[in-house]
């Protein structure tokens, strides 16, 4: 089976991945948008997480053949390391609720999901989409299918899940082959600062937003990745002839980040979402069971929505947003906002105040506990990539958008006690 898509061309699946797409949970993401709210401002940005998903599998698929084409591995494992590894992109989306990140803030507690301790996914109480993801890789009807699909290939659902989520059950070594450990690497591919997920949203989501900024050499990243063996394990490997490349990756990200994923109108109706979930008292939920989350997506959410008499809902339904007022970019200095927050106070102008924070990279927060991306320098040497490229060392602070909404009807008002800070 081929699947034609407007950024990677032809995209080759097999019988038994082509069961895996046509399952409930994967045909789901169909119905779940890739950039939530952001349509409102990109038109075109109507693309879902079910393109994306298949685009990323294209290109890590990609990238491992480039990575393991001079691996001595007998055939049948080099062929189950990278089944193994499309599916887990393939797959690492699965549980996205509604309109992707707008919604995660609804999610289940992480401890009535039951997933097995060896996950270790959950940092707060509260669960994330990774969690549900793992959740519906190994306890839902998908996880029987994938058994009956690939058991000839000695593959389980919980290997793929352990790629996502960075770790496996105990005592399970899948990826060992020749004494050497290849988890490292195939999760880097997964997830990193040069995986697949964020080469192929970049690509796609510049292309549906129709802005430029999201554009990067990816066949010459391609073209210049190998694996590093070090203390018995493989880790991703990078020449220093695509360094260049790869700082251009970075900046696509990060403007990206300032121009499309934090667009003041889809932020502003993102915190219209918040307000009714906050003022709704669950109108709309998700559950825990992995069945009946199946059954939510973008479709439910806006029939949710549309019944709805919270305030907050009519106006996201009837598409009547917050005015901006006042916005700080992060290249300008910090701007005091406390004076005019008392004055819309004091004045009664209806308003909220929305950071957006960003943080671009997470190799910096744990960086000992992540996998390194290594440099091949020009004298031969090895190198890790944050100390070789200064423009990384950069992506340990976070993108800071700070703005101030409010009324529309008191647009007038707001804008003469906003003075020179008030949007022109």
């Amino acid at each position: 089976m081929h699947i034609r898509d407007p950024i990677h061309g032809s995209i080759d699946i097999t019988p038994a991945e082509r069961q895996v797409i046509d399952s409930r949970a994967f045909q789901r993401l169909r119905h779940i948008k890739q950039l939530g709210f952001s349509d409102l401002a990109f038109p075109g940005a109507t693309h879902t997480r079910y393109a994306h998903s298949i685009g990323a599998m294209s290109v890590a698929t990609r990238v491992f053949d480039a990575l393991y084409r001079e691996a001595r591995l007998p055939d049948a494992e080099r062929q189950r390391f990278r089944q193994t590894l499309r599916l887990a992109v393939l797959l690492h989306d699965l549980g996205h609720p509604p309109l992707s990140h707008t919604s995660e803030r609804i999610l289940p507690a992480r401890e009535a999901l039951g997933l097995p301790a060896w996950t270790g996914l959950g940092e707060s109480a509260q669960a994330t989409h990774e969690d549900m993801t793992v959740l519906l890789i190994v306890q839902s009807a998908l996880a029987d299918l994938m058994r009956r699909a690939f058991a000839s290939q000695g593959i389980e659902p919980e290997h793929v899940a352990s790629l996502i989520c960075g770790r496996g059950p105990e005592g399970a070594d899948p990826f060992v082959a020749g004494g050497v450990d290849h988890a490292p690497l195939l999760r880097q591919i997964v997830s990193s600062e040069l995986d697949a997920d964020r080469m192929d949203y970049l690509l796609r989501d510049a292309y549906y937003t129709g802005v430029n900024y999201g554009h990067y050499d990816l066949d010459w990243i391609v073209q210049n990745v190998a694996p590093v063996e070090r203390e018995g394990a493989w880790y991703l490997g990078l020449s220093h002839r695509a360094v260049f490349a790869f700082e251009d990756f970075l900046l696509s990200r990060y403007h990206m980040f300032v121009s499309v994923y934090y667009h003041y109108t889809s932020v502003n109706y993102e915190h219209l979402l918040q307000r009714f979930y906050e003022t709704s008292d669950g109108e709309f939920a998700l559950s825990p069971d992995p069945e009946e989350y199946l059954g939510t997506d973008d479709v439910t959410l806006w029939h949710a929505l549309r019944r709805s008499q919270n305030p907050w809902a009519r106006r996201l339904v009837e598409r009547r947003g917050f005015w901006l007022a006042v916005e700080a970019n992060p290249f300008e200095r910090e701007v005091d906002l406390a004076p005019l927050i008392h004055a819309l106070e004091a004045e009664g102008v209806a308003h909220f105040v929305v950071e957006s924070r960003g943080v671009l990279s997470k190799y910096f927060q744990d960086a000992t506990a992540r996998p390194p991306i290594l440099v091949h320098t020009s004298q031969g040497a090895w190198e890790r990539i944050e100390t070789y490229t200064p423009l990384f060392r950069r992506y340990r602070e976070s993108a800071r958008l700070v703005r101030v909404y409010v009324d529309p009807d008191q647009r007038d008002l707001a804008r003469a006690l906003a003075g020179p800070l008030a949007r022109a």
